[in-house]
């Protein structure tokens, strides 16, 4: 079977690519092989760096079916590579060619008592270089450490880790060759995570102005979860027995555009995830685009870090002559129409057309 893709091929200067038996190639196929004709505007798959396909909010394992459903979702909806951003289960047991590619970054890494339950592996802090490890040898080169979350004890959000012991597991993950990424929304905890050299911050809704211009400059790569941070006032609601950790929360809420804004305006190194788990088929990728050009990104720049800017940084193909065909195709221009995303004309995963 060989499928013509024609029109705006973004992400690369060709005006036309095809799919032979599955793989793309950009070398017309001999005359007289008869074609499909696809036209449109056409992306590399949309890549989510921030889900959980493996996650699961009880101590059961998570069964292979479930992830698979997470996956073969995804993929219908234009998604076909995910960095599981932190997950009990490693997704790559349930893939198979038709549904979104999985990164695995192991289990979320905290302390004992200062995240939600039954997610993470809790260690204290002299314990936190060797867990990173043991978590890098269970992913594929990326770990999830939570940097900051709300101290009962405290009434607010605060960090749970030293500078000095996350300097050394920051250093020990990068000396096995893996990268880092933390989940924070505390500003308190930024400067602790651009001191020990993360490669990656998750939400940063505490950053500055300063700490966003040092995240640029040092190639850090921030995803701002749009579609998460907008449940902050439901957060707040939920803790609205700690006024301080309140008055953070919704003061980060009043201040969403405008940090957005920011993050645009230093040339922050932006990727895009969507913060789901089991919720893929009501929530996804596509609402977190939608949303973060609601709330005032450029679509264009929301595109390309969804697409090829975004997979490139992660590690994943980009219109990769010869590789297993991996793109979505869009009648309407997204970067015109950010709601087009919601109807993917045909959507190719791993070789495999699922739309």
């Amino acid at each position: 079977m060989v499928i013509r893709v024609s029109g705006a091929l973004r992400g690369t200067d060709a005006s036309q690519a095809w799919i032979v038996d599955g793989r793309l190639t950009f070398e017309a196929p001999h005359p007289g092989v008869p074609n499909e004709e696809i036209a449109g505007f056409a992306y590399p798959g949309l890549l989510d760096v921030h889900t959980h396909p493996g996650m699961r909010r009880t101590p059961e394992p998570l069964p292979v079916a479930k992830m698979r459903r997470r996956l073969e979702v995804l993929a219908r909806h234009g998604i076909t590579a995910v960095r599981d951003a932190g997950g009990q289960h490693d997704p790559k047991a349930a893939w198979e060619p038709g549904l979104a590619r999985v990164m695995h970054s192991g289990q979320h890494i905290a302390r004992f008592k200062r995240y939600e339950r039954y997610l993470a592996v809790d260690v204290e802090p002299a314990d936190l270089p060797g867990e990173a490890l043991r978590q890098l040898r269970r992913g594929d080169g990326w770990i999830k450490i939570v940097g900051d979350w709300i101290d009962r004890e405290v009434g607010d959000t605060t960090p749970l880790w030293p500078r000095a012991t996350l300097i050394d597991a920051v250093a020990a993950v990068h000396d096995a060759g893996g990268k880092v990424t933390v989940h924070t929304f505390a500003t308190e905890t930024v400067d602790d995570l651009l001191e020990a050299g993360v490669d990656g911050i998750e939400h940063g809704t505490g950053m500055t102005r300063d700490h966003l211009l040092e995240a640029a400059a040092r190639g850090i790569l921030v995803t701002p979860t749009v579609h998460q941070i907008r449940r902050f006032p439901e957060f707040a609601a939920k803790g609205a027995r700690f006024p301080a950790y309140v008055k953070r929360m919704m003061g980060m809420d009043a201040r969403r555009r405008e940090h957005l804004a920011l993050m645009v305006e230093t040339g922050t190194h932006v990727l895009m995830g969507s913060d789901t788990a089991e919720n893929v088929a009501e929530v996804n990728l596509v609402d977190e685009l939608i949303d973060a050009v609601d709330d005032g990104m450029p679509a264009g720049l929301v595109m390309a870090a969804a697409t090829y800017d975004g997979r490139a940084r992660i590690g994943f193909d980009v219109w990769a002559q010869g590789e297993p065909a991996d793109l979505v195709v869009y009648r309407e221009d997204p970067e015109d129409n950010i709601e087009t995303l919601r109807e993917p004309v045909a959507v190719f995963a791993s070789g495999v057309r699922v739309v």
